[in-house]
């Protein structure tokens, strides 16, 4: 591939209040665009005398990934102007991140808005320092379960009006029902507003889909405390009877030294108690749970979605 001297792609970040909230130079990269790809209701934000060609995004998002990949021109001469609409930062859990896996920062222009997370602390006082931030779009609930920790404070980015309800019954299971939720919709907008309530007296309507929780973690005294680092108790797994005992679990971990990034395979992987820890350790590390017995992979995949690293890949053979 030639070097491209000239970018030809552009990310641009659209608040809540769309087409107004751009700065002259996102707006001139737009109007400079022959593509501009997004959402329906990103797309509706362009204004009338644009006049290039509209792509509403493809699903799964992968999909649309390669497609715009596909278009990356051999040299400057024949680069055709793309440009996508996204919200808030493009780099926080969002197109621009998948898009630098496959192309070079030099031939992207990125102009995010601000984060949902700022505005979220902004909104509710809470230093970003001092947060989690997590997403479950597009992702399971039980994602949370290891940021659920007494005093955690987490900022979570929903997949829908459901969440909220969601994680108020996750924490309630886990004896976090007296835990704060704050549900904030629309943030930068005219129809910006928030409510909140406790986990286990949730009973707020659903409301709007495009939402994002401040959740303050408050242990009851009961309450299922499960510390990420490794040697969780037996207890805890769902096994018959196959399973690697908790000190020699904790040992062997240490050993194996959970690293970002790093990909564990766990052979005869029993109840999935190793590979489950290795994951719980950093939201980075993966592994895949080998298993040959049925009766195994279903507790494996019960166990990974209780303790919350239901993305582990479990493979039966």
């Amino acid at each position: 591939m030639s070097d491209i001297s000239k970018k030809w792609l552009c990310v641009i970040g659209i608040g809540e209040d769309g087409w107004d909230d751009l700065s002259a130079d996102a707006r001139d990269l737009l109007y400079e665009s022959e593509i501009v790809l997004g959402g329906e209701r990103h797309l509706k934000m362009l204004p009338k005398d644009w006049e290039g060609e509209r792509i509403v995004w493809s699903s799964p998002i992968r999909e649309a990934v390669s497609k715009i990949v596909s278009w990356r021109p051999e040299d400057s001469a024949s680069a055709q102007k793309v440009a996508i609409m996204a919200s808030g930062d493009p780099l926080c859990y969002g197109i621009a991140a998948k898009l630098l896996r496959h192309l070079p920062i030099e031939e992207i222009w990125i102009k995010p808005a601000l984060t949902t997370f700022s505005l979220m602390c902004s909104r509710i006082g809470w230093s970003l320092p001092d947060v989690e931030t997590l997403t479950i779009h597009g992702r399971p609930v039980e994602m949370l379960h290891p940021f659920v920790q007494p005093g955690a404070k987490l900022l979570i980015l929903s997949k829908g009006e459901e969440s909220p309800k969601q994680a108020a019954e996750l924490l309630s299971a886990r004896g976090f029902g007296k835990s704060k939720i704050t549900v904030l919709e629309h943030l930068g907008g005219t129809k910006e507003r928030q409510f909140s309530g406790q986990a286990d007296s949730w009973n707020h309507p659903e409301g709007a889909a495009l939402n994002a929780m401040a959740i303050e973690c408050i242990p009851e005294n009961n309450a299922n405390v499960l510390s990420r680092n490794p040697g969780l108790p037996d207890e805890i797994f769902l096994h018959d009877g196959q399973l690697t005992k908790r000190e020699i679990r904790a040992v062997a971990l240490s050993k194996l030294m959970p690293v970002v990034d790093h990909l564990l395979w766990d052979v005869g992987a029993g109840c999935g108690s190793v590979s489950i820890e290795w994951m719980r350790t950093n939201p980075r590390c993966r592994a895949v749970a080998i298993e040959k017995s049925k009766s195994r992979l279903k507790l494996i995949e019960q166990n990974s979605q209780e303790l919350g690293v239901p993305m582990l890949q479990i493979i039966s053979g």
